[in-house]
Formats: C-alpha cells, sequence, structure tokens
C-alpha cells in the first residue's frame, strides 16, 4: 500500500504535525529533525499529496499567468521560463489568456482571481497596469509580479527592458545604414510597450536630423495580418520607405511577406526588422534583424521575484540581433 503522512511519521519518531510542517517546508523545525523526516519519506517512498498540502498549509500550490495573447511566439517563451522554476517549488502554473478588446477586461481577471484563489500571480500587459486589478490582489494580500509595466513603475515587482532605448537604437542602426524614409508599426494600442517603442524610433529620427513622415507610421496589433496590412499601405505611397521596422516579429514577418509577394528583394530593395528576436525571427527568409527581447529569462526571473518575496524592480538589456534583412538604402 501507498506510504502516508502517519506511515512517515511512525517510521520518524515524530508528530504527524512535525511531518506536515517539514513538508510545507515551515520554520520552527530542529535540522536534525527535518533530516530524520526526510529520510523517512525517502524511505517508504512518500510523495506528499497537493491537495492535503493544501489543506494544512491554507495554499493552493497554484500561481497564475495572466496575459493576452500578441503572438504564439511570445506566449510560448513566457510559459518556457515559468514552467521550470514552477515545477522545482512544487507549484501548479495556470495560464488565463483574455481578450484585450473586451470592456470587461478588469472584471474578468477578477473574477478568475476569487474563483481560483491563487498563491500569486505574473501579470503580462495590459494586464499588469490595469489599476483595479492590482488594488483587488493587494486588498487580498496575493502576491504579485509584473512584466513590462507602463504606468505606475514604483507599485510592486517587476521585470521589463528599456523599449523607448532599444527602439532608439534600432532605428538609429537604419539610419547608419542609410536608410531616411524608415517605415513603422506600432504595436497593439492597448500595450503601452507599443507607445514606448514608437518614442523610441521618433526621438532616434530626432537626434539623427531625419525629418519624421506621419505617413511612415502605420498601426499594427502585434500579428502577422497588421504587420501585412501594414506593408501594403506603406508600399503603395508614392515615396515608399527603403526599411520598415515593425515592433513585432510577428508584425515583420508579415511585412516579409508581402515584400516577397511584390517581389521585392530583402534587403536589396527593403530592409525589414523587428522586436523580440521570438523563435519566429530565426526560421523565416531571410531571416529578421531584430531587437532581442529576453523574454524566457524574464519569465524566469518574474517566477524568482514572486517566489522569494522580493520588491525589486529588473531592468533586464535588450541587444540588436543582425541577421540577414538589413542591408545599405538602396542606391
Amino acid at each position: 500500500m501507498r506510504a502516508n503522512i502517519k506511515d512517515v511519521s511512525q517510521a520518524a519518531g515524530v508528530s504527524i504535525k512535525t511531518v506536515s510542517r517539514v513538508i510545507n517546508n515551515e520554520r520552527y523545525v530542529r535540522p536534525a529533525t527535518r533530516a530524520r523526516v526526510e529520510e523517512a519519506m525517502a524511505a517508504l517512498g512518500f510523495q506528499p499529496s497537493q491537495a492535503a498540502r493544501a489543506l494544512a498549509g491554507g495554499r493552493s500550490f497554484q500561481i497564475a499567468l495572466v496575459c493576452s495573447n500578441p503572438g504564439p511566439y511570445y506566449l510560448h517563451g513566457l510559459i518556457g521560463g515559468l514552467r521550470g522554476r514552477c515545477a522545482a517549488e512544487g507549484v501548479r502554473l495556470i495560464v488565463h489568456a483574455y481578450e484585450t478588446e473586451t470592456d470587461e477586461l478588469g472584471a474578468d481577471v477578477l473574477g478568475f482571481f476569487r474563483q481560483m484563489g491563487f498563491d500569486g500571480a505574473i501579470l503580462t500587459p495590459p494586464i499588469a497596469d490595469n489599476e483595479p486589478v492590482l488594488d483587488e490582489l493587494e486588498r487580498a494580500g496575493t502576491p504579485y509580479v509584473r512584466i513590462s509595466p507602463g504606468a505606475q513603475l514604483d507599485r510592486g515587482p517587476s521585470v521589463s527592458i528599456d523599449n523607448e532605448g532599444a527602439a532608439r537604437a534600432m532605428t538609429r542602426k537604419l539610419i547608419d545604414l542609410g536608410h531616411r524614409r524608415i517605415g513603422f508599426v506600432v504595436g497593439h494600442e492597448g500595450f503601452s510597450v507599443s507607445r514606448q517603442r514608437l518614442d523610441g524610433y521618433l526621438n532616434a529620427l530626432r537626434e539623427c536630423g531625419v525629418t519624421s513622415d506621419g505617413a511612415l507610421i502605420r498601426q499594427g496589433w502585434f500579428d502577422f495580418r497588421s504587420g501585412q496590412a501594414a506593408a501594403e499601405q506603406l508600399l503603395a505611397l508614392k515615396e515608399r520607405p527603403t526599411a520598415i521596422f515593425a515592433s513585432s516579429d510577428d508584425m515583420a514577418a508579415g511585412v516579409l511577406s508581402v515584400a516577397h509577394q511584390q517581389a521585392l528583394r530583402v534587403p536589396r530593395q527593403l530592409s525589414i526588422a523587428g522586436f523580440d528576436d521570438t523563435d519566429l525571427a530565426s526560421l523565416v527568409w531571410p531571416g529578421l534583424t531584430t531587437v532581442r527581447q529576453p523574454i524566457r529569462e524574464m519569465a524566469e526571473k518574474a517566477a524568482e521575484l514572486l517566489f522569494s518575496g522580493s520588491d525589486e524592480r529588473v531592468v533586464m538589456p535588450a541587444e540588436l540581433i543582425e541577421r540577414a534583412s538589413t542591408g545599405p538604402r538602396p542606391a
């Protein structure tokens, strides 16, 4: 028969309550006693029930990743970064993806938290900036970590990159290649990072003495199809751009597909750059020059902050990755 907590207590010569404290990694257990209990569990092949742990410690042993899904590669990176750390902590990761267009966004997320009773949450944009959600989590005493917040930056722990600085560096790189008419595809308007990346593009133009042209800026939604639509508009201009910088790899891939459809040689006739350095950036042809946002590492750090109870605000480095999709301005 499968060993139970009573068997462990008898083998270790301690109370059931002491075994429970060891299982839940509580303090106030002497090191020698803890070692004896752990040896008994190993000898008996005892595996604590998660339900029993939750009942004993008043915990659910679940955390939530609350996210929109602007691109499957981004979400895959987040989950990949969180899964290992959650497994090491004996905690289940529950992913709640939501539609950003709904008017009931905040209420939907709040209902999800109240129903499930999570031990903690990791929030991505735009819910990371939703004040009622943050208020409710704090009221309930539920710890959270925000990824890439855009408002109230001193509120709670967070992990982010310098989106404005990274977009500025990419735009300057295109300018250094001789480009002056540089199209820009803005990300989803509900995400603070979209504005930050647009600011980086505009600031680089201004710093380099390049006149900005509103006709070269097109709205996207962080997905492939919106990148296609933006490229069709930009390439239909009488004086079309010689380079297009899309603020996500999914949108940049959409731009690339339109360039191929129009028989434009990339990068000889049109340079294309993206943002994120998801797996997609190296799967398309030619490979995308892009800004590497360390998505997986950011998720790992967010989990570390959540489990440690840290209130740190971490800014991780971004990196410009050069591939074959960018080159000098056409003669």
